[in-house]
């Protein structure tokens, strides 16, 4: 059976506009916190395939999402290339050695011997593909190499973005020879993902906004666009998301550019404007303010909002980032329900 899903990443016609939400496992859903009560470790949970692929599910089942997105980290990639990655419980992911010179990046591993230690990853997929409905997709992501980078130079998430910005400033050839060695891991690691199943990739850059607009393209897109040509010279039919968070004033500039099918709006962007820059070039996703979810009422007006601005121009519903961890269930059931209540044709 056709998937909706992929058919409206790739611009065709479809009998309504599907759905899907960032970050679908987690703490809203009651059923998550026992696996991962089970599980250990977030780490532990990200390694055991069963599990990974059990939580993976979970939204399709109970909320009625048309895409699973694959549960797993942006981190373990780097984790995989050599780097001390631990999840400190209140305090988020922290490394405890961040790159601060070439010697720092010379010793960790790349290319297809780091892409190849991400096994578990491949094998949630394998899973997930085995239970997943016919007529659902599954998403597949990786966080692009600016973004990933931050972590690994900074050791930590950052308000700030100090270090990093200060080795942009002061020493860009190591900053782009990071991004150079993060980016060939990850074509392959997305390569392998579409081997073993997945049907959309997506490519996050959560800390977009860090970077000013003169110098966006040079330091990240560049990079993620690099990822999409990989991939879309050898994976034609498999649909391309780019989100990158917070870059109004990128895309003002007329800079979104590459060869990808879906461009994710977030929140702070919006979606009128988003359309008028980029409507004719690529199908658009997003945009939802996340926290209208504690209201039913104020997602109803959003999604109605959203349905009159898009009208018959391609979109995928979607939050304009991660779903909050005290969001009701059945009120993610109601976004889910209203979206498909708008854009359902006949």
């Amino acid at each position: 059976m056709s998937k909706i899903f992929v058919d409206a990443c790739l611009g065709k016609e479809t009998p309504y506009t599907p759905v899907w939400m960032m970050r679908q496992a987690g703490r809203y859903l009651p059923e998550y916190m026992k696996v991962r009560a089970e599980a250990g470790s977030f780490l532990d949970l990200c390694h055991d395939p069963e599990k990974a692929a059990e939580v993976t599910l979970q939204p399709v089942d109970i909320v009625g999402v048309d895409a699973a997105i694959l549960f797993s980290d942006i981190l373990v990639i780097p984790d995989e290339m050599g780097m001390d990655l631990s999840f400190v419980k209140g305090e988020g992911p922290k490394f405890s050695d961040p790159i601060t010179s070439q010697e720092d990046l010379d010793r960790l591993i790349g290319g297809e011997e780091a892409a190849g230690r991400l096994t578990y990853v491949y094998d949630t997929i394998k899973l997930i593909k085995e239970r997943l409905a016919d007529d659902k997709a599954l998403i597949g992501f990786t966080g692009a190499p600016w973004t990933l980078a931050t972590y690994m130079i900074e050791g930590q998430g950052t308000k700030t973005y100090n270090i990093c910005k200060k080795m942009m400033y002061t020493n860009p050839e190591l900053l782009h020879n990071i991004l150079a060695k993060v980016t060939e891991v990850v074509k392959l690691y997305m390569e392998k993902q579409i081997e073993s199943g997945i049907d959309v990739v997506q490519i996050f850059d959560s800390w977009a906004a860090a970077i000013e607009p003169s110098k966006y393209d040079e330091f990240s897109w560049k990079y993620m666009i690099e990822i999409a040509d990989y991939l879309k010279a050898k994976y034609p039919h498999i649909p391309i998301i780019m989100f990158p968070k917070g870059i109004p004033a990128f895309i003002e500039r007329g800079l979104v550019y590459g060869n990808f099918d879906v461009f994710g709006v977030d929140w702070g962007t919006p979606m009128a404007f988003a359309k008028e820059k980029l409507g004719d070039k690529y199908v658009l996703q997003g945009n939802m303010e996340p926290c209208r979810l504690y209201s039913k009422e104020a997602t109803t007006e959003c999604v109605e909002a959203l349905q009159e601005i898009m009208g018959s121009k391609r979109h995928i519903f979607n939050l304009g980032h991660g779903i909050l961890p005290d969001v009701p269930v059945e009120n993610a059931k109601h976004f889910v329900k209203e979206c498909h209540r708008v854009s359902r044709k006949g």
